[in-house]
C-alpha cells in the first residue's frame, strides 16, 4: 500500500531521476552517508545559519535524502515544531527513519515534490540542501512547493553554482576522463547538479512560481576530500560521488583502476598537511511566498 501511495505522487517527467535515486544512486549515497556529511558540513553550517529555522516553526525538507538535514532542522525548532522530510528515494528514506533520533518531531515521505498533495498555508519554510536541481519542470515544482508555504514564510536552499567554480567534481572527472568516453554533454537547464549554475535561472523559476523577494548570495568554500584518509582514500571518495562515478558507471574493474590512479595524481597536486582542500561554489538562494 506504502508503495502504491509513493507511486502515485511521482511525476512521469522525472522518472529518469526517480529511478536513479532508487536504484544506484540512492545506494552509492547510502554506503557514504558518514563520510558525506562530514564532507558536506562546511556547506550545512552556512544553510543553516542562512535559513535561521527557529522554535516552533513548521518545516519542509525537500529532497531530504538519509535525513542529516532534517535532524538539525528538528533540532531547531524543537518539541514545539514540526519538521517533514521529503524525498523520491525509498532506500535513502529507510535510513533516514532506521537513523532518526527518537525524541525528535521528524516524518518522513516518499514522494515528488512537483504533484505531491502538500497541506496548503501549513509551514513556515522550504529547506533543501542540494534537493532542487534535478526537476525536470522546476517552475511547475515550485509553484506545487509554494502552495504549501504560509503567506509571508520563505524557501532557503543551497544549490551549486557553474562547474568551473566546483574543482571538487571537476578535476577528478576531467582524471577520468583519460581512460572513458566523455559523458553526452547536458544542456544549461537539464536536470543536474549544475542546472541552477545561472542566477538569471533561478531568478525566473521562483519568480514564476510565485515567489518574491528572491536573493542569491555566492558561497565560496573549500571542501577537503580526504577527511583524514590520505591520498588513497580521497582518491576513492571522489569515484563514488557525483559526475565522476556516473562516468565511470558500468566500466570494468581495470579501468576504474587506472581511472583511481589518474585522480590520486590530480589530487596529490592539491595536498596541504594531509588535506586535500578543492574550490568549491554555491548560491544560498532565498525567497518569501506572497
Amino acid at each position: 500500500m506504502a508503495q502504491n501511495q509513493a507511486q502515485a505522487h511521482m511525476h512521469e517527467k522525472n522518472a529518469d531521476q526517480i529511478a536513479y535515486w532508487n536504484g544506484p544512486g540512492g545506494q552509492n549515497w547510502i554506503s557514504r552517508q558518514a563520510t558525506q556529511d562530514v564532507l558536506l558540513q562546511p556547506i550545512s553550517a552556512v544553510l543553516h545559519s542562512a535559513a535561521a529555522a527557529a522554535k516552533g516553526e513548521r518545516v519542509i525538507d525537500i529532497g531530504c535524502g538519509c535525513g542529516g538535514t532534517t535532524f538539525e532542522l528538528a533540532r531547531r525548532v524543537g518539541a514545539e515544531g514540526r519538521v517533514l522530510g521529503l524525498d523520491i528515494s525509498g532506500p535513502m528514506l529507510d535510513y533516514a527513519r532506521e537513523h532518526a533520533p527518537k525524541d525528535l518531531k521528524v516524518e518522513f515521505v516518499q514522494a515528488d515534490a512537483t504533484v505531491y498533495p502538500f497541506q496548503p498555508a501549513s509551514v513556515d519554510l522550504l529547506f533543501s540542501r542540494f534537493g532542487v536541481m534535478f526537476f525536470a519542470d522546476p517552475t511547475t515544482s515550485f509553484t506545487n512547493m509554494r502552495k504549501a508555504v504560509k503567506p509571508g514564510g520563505r524557501v532557503v536552499f543551497a544549490c551549486w553554482r557553474e562547474p568551473r567554480a566546483n574543482g571538487w567534481m571537476m578535476i577528478p572527472l576531467q582524471a577520468v576522463y583519460q581512460h572513458v568516453p566523455r559523458m553526452p554533454q547536458l544542456g544549461p537547464e537539464d536536470p543536474g547538479p549544475f542546472s541552477f549554475g545561472s542566477e538569471e535561472r533561478v531568478r525566473r523559476v521562483l519568480s514564476g512560481a510565485g515567489f518574491t523577494d528572491i536573493a542569491l548570495k555566492p558561497q565560496d568554500l573549500a571542501l577537503d576530500i580526504a577527511l583524514g584518509r590520505g591520498l588513497d582514500g580521497a582518491a576513492n571518495a571522489a569515484i563514488a560521488f557525483g559526475p565522476a562515478n556516473r562516468a565511470l558507471e558500468g566500466q570494468p574493474d581495470n579501468v576504474r583502476a587506472a581511472a583511481t590512479q589518474s585522480v590520486r595524481e590530480a589530487l596529490a597536486k592539491h595536498e596541504k598537511d594531509g588535506k586535500i582542500p578543492l574550490p568549491a561554489s554555491i548560491w544560498i538562494v532565498s525567497a518569501k511566498s506572497a
